[in-house]
């Protein structure tokens, strides 16, 4: 009788203790307990990626969208090695790993050394995105500098083919995913700009022939091609055409480097499990 009283007591004192911890409960996990876990549980959880032209800009917005969803990440930079670390530091921030590389993706050594850095760094490589790109100075076909054109295709065409030359055994062994960054300007092309465009036309060509080449090891190849973007590249452009660009976009807006980022996150994770060789446009709607 004695012992039935004081279990009964201790009910009693547990029951007045529930309200209380459900309050705790709530106020250190809003979401309950399912939503603690969805927010350490990303898409790409235990993933490890490397991102060209990574520090600023679309570069940065991938890097960022796929820390966020789970993955360690290996960031490309050419010159701006501050905003690469500054990168490596909002990754670590979200509880990942991160390293900035340097190497200029146009030249086949120095990408070849980087990548496999990254693999050391990361342990393994199952996504790489070629996103290095640099504008071409504004020239009808006939002035074009064949130094610009030189320039500009070692960055957006030679920078994509090398970065997947070198990390294609690397992917392959994780089944894993290229990403290419190229843009709407392989098919809308504006005068005065062919080294651009012809660079971005190659970058989607290039994708899909390397689609077609790892798909029986199980790696998938994609392209996304942003529109209007508030990058270094687009805010020039904002600024040279003024709002009169912003009104060929449906949807109102330019778009930003995390538009880009979630992009890359939906075709890097098994979301995208049955898609290769495609080109992933977002752009607001411009090019429809």
């Amino acid at each position: 009788m004695v012992a039935r009283s004081s279990l009964l007591r201790r009910i009693a004192a547990l029951a007045a203790l529930a309200p209380r911890l459900v309050r705790l409960a709530h106020h250190h996990y809003p979401d309950g307990l399912l939503g603690v876990r969805r927010r350490t549980m990303g898409k790409l959880e235990g993933k490890t990626a490397l991102v060209t032209g990574g520090g600023r800009g679309i570069g940065r917005g991938i890097v960022v969208e796929l820390a966020r969803e789970g993955a360690d990440v290996a960031i490309n930079y050419r010159r701006d090695r501050e905003a690469a670390e500054a990168t490596v530091a909002e990754v670590r921030a979200l509880g990942r790993r991160a390293c900035a590389l340097q190497a200029d993706v146009g030249e086949r050594e120095a990408v070849e050394a980087m990548v496999a850095q990254a693999v050391e760094f990361l342990g393994g490589l199952d996504v790489a995105v070629a996103n290095s790109g640099v504008a071409a100075r504004v020239a009808t076909v006939a002035k074009t500098d064949p130094a610009e054109w030189r320039r500009v295709l070692a960055t957006d065409l030679d920078g994509a083919f090398w970065t997947a030359r070198a990390a294609i055994p690397h992917v392959v062994a994780r089944k894993g995913v290229f990403l290419f960054i190229s843009s709407i300007g392989a098919d809308a092309a504006q005068a005065g700009g062919a080294p651009y465009h012809v660079a971005k036309a190659g970058v989607n060509a290039l994708a899909k022939v390397l689609a077609k080449e790892v798909a029986s090891a199980g790696v998938r190849v994609n392209v996304i091609a942003p529109g209007l973007v508030r990058s270094e590249m687009g805010e020039r452009l904002i600024r040279f055409h003024g709002d009169a660009v912003l009104q060929t976009i449906p949807l109102g807006r330019a778009g930003e480097p995390a538009d880009i980022g979630r992009a890359a996150v939906f075709l890097a994770s098994d979301d995208a499990a049955w898609i290769t060789g495609k080109v992933l446009r977002v752009d607001g709607g411009a090019w429809m």
